[in-house]
């Protein structure tokens, strides 16, 4: 009958502040953070369609699965979760701040019956007497009490830890402090990448899943870039870029000839610069030496892909392709040699094995001495401007977990009242969280209280 009676609004409020709620918001968070997880996020259409077919492509990309962090639906749980948090939050908080504000300093007899923690005695001394070494003896066993007189019965109150029950407070504000930290990135930053090759610049970065370039206000210039990979091997140990940040043509002071390297960025004006890979870029240049078997002449030469050079006696040297890693034997570079008449002739050296051509018997002996390889630098490029809310939120949140785990609202009740020719003293206490140390500590409380009483 009575929920038929309630207002709109009223059953909003309690849909709102329903623990029900709580619970399956949760959940569904807790399920939907699993996609995830699985499926990997914003990566572009085709790194897709290598996976998935194409009608489970369009699907999952119309349920926004592969940026489901910025989908609606996922938003609106985050939104949810958020009203529900307010909503306990204010529902709760009155009855809190009226157990911290306006303590009962005047307990009846029913209240000493629900604790857990109780001892009763009875004194010589008078009720003046007993409420002066029961003040003191709280003062300096546990807190300063406050003293109230009613019905001919002397209260006595003391608590320490009033404000550890609004830990959880803390606590839920560090969430939505987050939340809004989250939201404001999503609204307001991006996620990019950019390509550049050595010796160039740019301005803007293409941002993940968008056709359309950001344009980030200054330009990137890529001084040069590093590799060092493990030894025999083509698998990079380190790679670097030295990178300048130019503002109106010229470079910003601090950010001139700056090296990043992995989990080392560069931030500027809150956009921040990760390296995250790395590409051959253009053509590598090698470093021939060239001999002529029948004389022993020899002379150096540079030659890039599929480039001629003039060799003695009117032959013309092409380099047809070129390795860094060729089997495990190192850097390799396909030749061709193009004589004035007749066939050319194709062979491969090797730069760890310089005398691997002698030993083909042309006219020529090549070795490869050097190469240079240009690499562009592959940058991912992020601004966050929540990233600060969303510390701040952490803190919160760690300060608030601290608080309330650790934290405890302790109080004590006494109560003196003559009974014929002597006193009696009901002492209780409570502690609204970690009740078996709080136990322990009224234990040692009763046992020193008593040998105070009685000395």
């Amino acid at each position: 009958m009575s929920a038929k009676k309630r207002s709109p609004l009223t059953a909003v409020w309690d849909f709102f502040c329903s623990l029900k709620l709580t619970i399956v918001t949760l959940i569904l968070l807790a399920s939907t953070s699993v996609i995830g997880t699985v499926i990997q996020q914003n990566l572009s259409p085709r790194e897709y369609l290598r996976v998935y077919s194409e009608t489970t492509f369009r699907i999952l990309s119309d349920l926004d699965f592969f940026d489901m962090y910025h989908s609606w639906w996922f938003l609106s749980l985050l939104a949810l979760f958020a009203a529900n948090l307010i909503a306990c939050s204010i529902k709760r908080f009155p009855r809190v701040w009226k157990t911290v504000k306006n303590p009962v300093l005047a307990p009846e007899d029913t209240l000493y019956r629900t604790f857990s923690n109780f001892e009763e005695l009875l004194v010589k001394d008078s009720a003046d007497e007993a409420r002066q070494k029961l003040e003191g003896f709280l003062a300096r066993s546990f807190a300063a009490p406050v003293v109230t007189e009613k019905d001919g019965k002397i209260h006595l109150f003391a608590q320490k830890g009033a404000y550890a029950r609004f830990s959880v407070y803390i606590t839920h504000l560090s969430i939505l402090i987050i939340f809004a930290g989250a939201i404001l990135g999503s609204l307001w930053g991006f996620k990019g990448y950019v390509n550049i090759p050595e010796g160039q610049q740019v301005s803007q970065v293409w941002p993940r899943n968008g056709n359309t370039p950001i344009d980030l206000g200054f330009a990137v210039r890529c001084d040069s870039f590093a590799v060092s990979f493990y030894p025999g091997t083509a698998r990079p140990k380190e790679f670097k870029s030295v990178l300048t940040i130019l503002r109106n043509g010229k470079p910003v002071p601090g950010l001139d000839h700056h090296s990043i390297i992995v989990n080392k960025p560069l931030t500027y004006k809150g956009i921040t610069f990760y390296q995250s890979g790395y590409g051959p870029s253009g053509s590598p240049t090698l470093g021939l030496q060239v001999k002529v078997r029948a004389s022993g002449a020899t002379r150096e030469v540079s030659i890039e892909k599929g480039e001629q050079v003039p060799l003695s006696g009117g032959a013309q040297l092409r380099l047809v392709d070129f390795t860094s890693s060729f089997q495990n034997y190192g850097p390799a570079a396909k030749l061709e040699v193009l004589p004035p008449s007749g066939q050319p002739r194709s062979f491969v050296i090797l730069k760890n094995f310089p005398d691997f051509d002698a030993q083909r018997g042309g006219d020529y002996i090549i070795r490869l001495t050097d190469f240079q390889q240009h690499y562009f630098t592959g940058l991912q490029v992020a601004k966050d401007p929540g990233v600060w809310v969303v510390w701040l939120g952490c803190l919160f949140l760690v300060l608030g977990s601290i608080s309330a785990f650790y934290l405890s609202h302790r109080r004590i009740w006494v109560t003196i009242q003559p009974v014929g020719k002597k006193t009696g003293i009901k002492l209780g206490g409570s502690a609204h969280r970690n009740q078996p140390s709080f136990a322990l500590f009224f234990d040692e409380f009763k046992k020193n209280l008593k040998s105070e009483m009685t000395s």
